[in-house]
């Protein structure tokens, strides 16, 4: 199950907890899609429990994008890096 918070405060903070799978993806992109273009969008990830692959290949694009990810469990942060380089490999 996952559970969204948000809070602003100069910048939108989206805190999430418990476990982010496929299924969620995208139900978080229709929650950011609701924000305006020019925020600065946050995603705390300190109470993120288990990740699958599709939500590491989702959090990395949106960091791409310009999101902060803050709050990064080791693991995810490793899964994204090993994610961006299996990419660049397959862009050359």
């Amino acid at each position: 199950m996952l559970r969204i918070q948000r809070s602003a405060n100069g910048k939108v903070v989206f805190t999430l907890s418990g476990r982010i799978e496929a299924e969620h993806v995208e139900e978080l992109q229709r929650v950011f899609a609701l924000e305006t273009v020019d925020c600065l969008l946050v995603l705390d990830l300190k109470d993120v429990t288990l990740v699958d692959r599709d939500a590491v290949k989702y959090l990395a694009r949106r960091e791409a994008s310009g999101v902060e990810l803050q709050n990064c469990p080791p693991y995810i942060r490793e899964w994204i890096e090993r994610e961006r380089g299996r990419n660049g490999r397959r862009n050359r």
